[in-house]
């Protein structure tokens, strides 16, 4: 199978009506939608609990600054309530980053791993996210082998890259969470290496079960010191987004009245006030959260 094939049958995959249908819905909120992926662990489970994960893909030039915007939203389908985080940014923008362009790692490392095409605009809107997709395994399939061993598994490869990206994107992970994106993702990653790396253009041998990667020490110089800028500024950048964040989550007292009561059982009323101020509420919804777990 060629990498093409490969992501044109993953983007394909027929997933809940429901999940399609909440799709649709943020792609017409959004008005200049172009695609919509839907990933993370409902994809894998095929759950409607918790919260589904999407990206809006939109029209227009790729945008400056920070991005992509972070909302939230909640829907009754058929009776039911279901939750969604929605990251939106351009489509041009959501390329230039799937090719390892921007300073980002998030997407690229992202959407090595599983996703669908959920909602499109057209056949070229679609022809353009497998095209990133694409590019996104390529991306991370180069930085795997320059950050992993002089040799080795498809796994040995693919945890190197995911530890490295843990360590720039400041994220808290628990030790072997590399171990577990693999175990419960097996056929995702069973094979993609090799068709990435051939996408690519970068060489390699195989003995046996281990691949040998032949890249020149030269390629391996300039992708490190690609990487190296990246892993630089990356901490710097999650915590520009974190703080932007505090001012621009849509629905963030929504969504984090809706985490304490899964997490605690505690009801937390979302008042206009909080819904205006979320992070000036959150010391009186602590207080209530430590009142309530102190009762017998």
């Amino acid at each position: 199978m060629t990498l093409q094939l490969r992501v044109g049958a993953a983007l394909s995959r027929t997933v809940d009506p429901a999940v399609t249908a909440f799709a649709a819905r943020l792609a017409d909120e959004a008005g200049d939608a172009q695609a919509v992926l839907f990933y993370g662990s409902n994809l894998r489970t095929g759950s409607r609990e918790g919260v589904l994960d999407f990206y809006v893909l939109t029209a227009g030039e790729p945008e400056n600054g920070l991005w992509p915007t972070v909302s939230y939203r909640e829907w009754e389908h058929e009776g039911e309530p279901l939750r969604a985080k929605i990251a939106t940014m351009t489509l041009a923008k959501f390329m230039a980053a799937a090719n390892g362009s921007t300073i980002d790692t998030t997407i690229w490392a992202r959407f090595v791993q599983p996703s669908t095409l959920v909602w499109r605009r057209d056949d070229a809107a679609a022809a353009k996210v497998q095209a990133a997709i694409e590019e996104a395994a390529a991306t991370a399939a180069k930085l795997a082998i320059a950050v992993g061993p002089e040799r080795g598994s498809e796994g040995d490869y693919w945890r190197a890259l995911f530890r490295a990206t843990y360590k720039a994107e400041l994220r808290v992970e628990k030790p072997g969470r590399e171990d577990s994106i693999l175990s419960l993702n097996a056929d995702h990653f069973d094979g993609l290496l090799p068709e990435a790396l051939e996408f690519a253009g970068t060489p390699f041998a195989r003995e046996g079960e281990l691949i040998v990667p032949q890249m020149t020490a030269s390629e391996r110089s300039r992708i490190l010191r690609w990487w190296a800028k990246r892993r630089r500024r990356g901490k710097l950048l999650n915590i520009a987004r974190l703080v932007r964040a505090t001012r621009t989550f849509d629905g963030a007292a929504r969504y984090a009245a809706w985490k304490v009561h899964r997490h605690t059982g505690v009801e937390i009323e979302v008042t206009p006030w909080r819904e205006r101020h979320p992070i000036l509420s959150a010391p009186a919804v602590m207080w209530k959260v430590w009142r309530a777990k102190r009762r017998p």
